[in-house]
């Protein structure tokens, strides 16, 4: 299958561009013609995937958050990574309401949304060299029904 359109965003790990990052991937995925519950499924996602990022990746330091996203027939592809501390405990990580930040009231639900919001999940990680998440969700065309749905 090839790629038929992709794109990349780099952006400092500060908070005030998770606002901008949602933005920038909804309008690359319109182009597909999504839903609006799938747009605003990676929408969240990506909110998801940039706070913690910045949160539990960067702590109280500034480095770069990179967002691919590529589009393969149906297919909708994602990459995010960063290059802070990593993740000790991925399957830990993963479990629902755990959080490393409990004084900072975090849910611990992030990677929950983004296992229910997203057909795939996959994380690699390396303690002190950051984590990268590749999602993946088929996007059915607005108004299309059943027949273009897997």
């Amino acid at each position: 299958m090839e790629t038929k359109n992709f794109m990349r965003l780099v952006i400092p790990s500060l908070s005030e561009n998770e606002s901008f990052a949602r933005v920038a991937v909804g309008s690359f995925l319109a182009r597909m013609n999504p839903t609006l519950e799938q747009l605003a499924d990676i929408k969240t996602v990506v909110s998801e995937a940039v706070t913690n990022a910045v949160v539990h990746g960067y702590e109280n330091t500034i480095g770069e958050i990179e967002i691919e996203c590529r589009v393969k027939e149906r297919q909708f592809q994602m990459k995010i990574t960063d290059y802070g501390k990593g993740i000790e405990d991925v399957a830990m990580a993963r479990q629902p309401f755990f959080t490393t930040q409990e004084a900072d009231e975090r849910s611990g639900m992030g990677f929950t949304v983004m296992e229910t919001f997203m057909d795939k999940l996959l994380v690699e990680t390396k303690p002190g060299a950051g984590t990268t998440l590749w999602l993946e969700k088929h996007i059915s065309m607005a108004g299309a029904g059943e027949k273009d749905n897997p």
